[in-house]
């Protein structure tokens, strides 16, 4: 009997109204039983002398003046007998009301738990009341907050099967390539020259690359690593990446200029992870902008933060397109990516060693053929604040 109490919450709330109701009871039978005898007393005692001289001719004894006040204590206990059956009634109506709106949600927030676990993201739980979050009752708030979780838990599995969806397509390509060059030099088909040697080198390169970015985005995705907070001078990071990349800048003819805020405070970070994201946006810089464009790296202070941008002259980027081009594999020039040899996932990166320093990433473009500026900052801190 315990057990099944325990396990339903309507049986739960019925008894808990019970009990309130036999509380109730019990301190209102303990106070008529006090009162009553004293306040028929007092209310005898102060009836006129006439009425008095009149109900002693009636009564003529004691034991008469006793019967009516056992009559009259008859009288209140009738009244709250039926006052007593009258709110039992209504705590049986009131608990079968209010658990309907209670348990009822809640137990279609189970089924629809399960399903969810056994793949289905579809359902969602109804919200009764309108208007704002903070307007809504704890039950609505509630459903709300589930229906936001089974929207991320969406979310997350769509990832995950593009995510598979991408990979596999990713790596089918070099892996057809590269056997397709295979029978055709077992064939004789192809002849085998230092050419088809490279082009095959090239497919294998481009192949090593792709799983070489999945594993670091893996890695910092799923922040299986730990950063070595470190004393950084922007302007020696700066002039580092900009060292790295001018031969590569000026073999595709580009111009390469940076600009750094003199008097600039040290930032606290890890040298390898930043220098990683200036090289991944940096790099999708070079690969998106044409021939004869101009690339400007700048760095300045803007209040708390160190902010650092990246500008270019390349394709831009359509307003809609904006809020995607931080996701996995996604592309703005499919063909132009897949020519270069992009994995489509160095943004992504970029985006989680940021944010692993508390810091955030952006990007701008006034649209297509405009070229495009990506940003981020780091904040300003001490290593003691760490």
């Amino acid at each position: 009997m315990f057990r099944y109490l325990r396990t339903h919450v309507a049986w739960k709330m019925f008894f808990s109204y019970l009990l309130v109701v036999l509380v109730g009871f019990i301190v209102l039978a303990a106070a008529t039983r006090l009162s009553v005898p004293s306040a028929f007393e007092r209310h005898m005692s102060g009836m006129m002398p006439g009425e008095e001289t009149m109900m002693g001719g009636m009564m003529g004894n004691q034991t008469m003046q006793m019967d009516l006040f056992q009559n009259y204590q008859a009288a209140v206990n009738e009244a709250l007998s039926l006052a007593v059956a009258a709110a039992l009634i209504a705590a049986i109506f009131a608990s079968f009301f209010i658990s309907r709106q209670i348990v009822e949600p809640i137990q279609k927030m189970k089924a629809i738990s399960h399903r969810i676990a056994d793949g289905d993201y579809a359902e969602r739980l109804a919200i009764t009341g309108d208007g704002q979050l903070n307007q809504l009752d704890e039950l609505d708030q509630l459903s709300h907050s589930f229906n936001q979780m089974a929207d991320k838990l969406e979310q997350t599995e769509q990832m995950r099967r593009e995510l598979i969806g991408d990979v596999t397509h990713e790596l089918r390509t070099p892996l057809a390539a590269i056997k397709g060059y295979m029978e055709g030099l077992i064939d004789g088909v192809i002849p085998a020259t230092p050419q088809t040697y490279q082009q095959v080198h090239a497919e294998a390169d481009r192949l090593q690359r792709l799983v070489n970015d999945l594993q670091e985005l893996s890695i910092v995705e799923g922040e299986a690593y730990q950063l070595n907070l470190v004393s950084i001078q922007p302007k020696s990071l700066i002039e580092t990446i900009v060292n790295q990349f001018s031969y590569a800048f000026e073999e595709k003819g580009l111009q390469l200029t940076h600009v750094v805020q003199a008097d600039l405070p040290d930032i606290f970070a890890d040298t390898d992870r930043i220098q990683q994201v200036l090289t991944n946006l940096l790099g999708n810089a070079l690969q998106y902008t044409p021939e004869g464009g101009k690339v400007e790296l700048t760095v300045s202070e803007n209040k708390s933060e160190m902010l650092f941008s990246i500008r270019d002259s390349g394709i831009g980027i359509p307003a809609e397109q904006l809020p995607l081009v931080f996701n996995r594999f996604y592309r703005i020039d499919k063909s132009r990516a897949r020519l270069s040899g992009g994995s489509g996932i160095g943004l992504t990166i970029a985006k989680a060693l940021v944010l692993a320093h508390h810091g955030r990433i952006w990007v701008e473009s006034a649209g297509e053929a405009q070229g495009s500026t990506f940003s981020f900052a780091l904040p300003i801190s001490t290593k003691e604040s760490q």
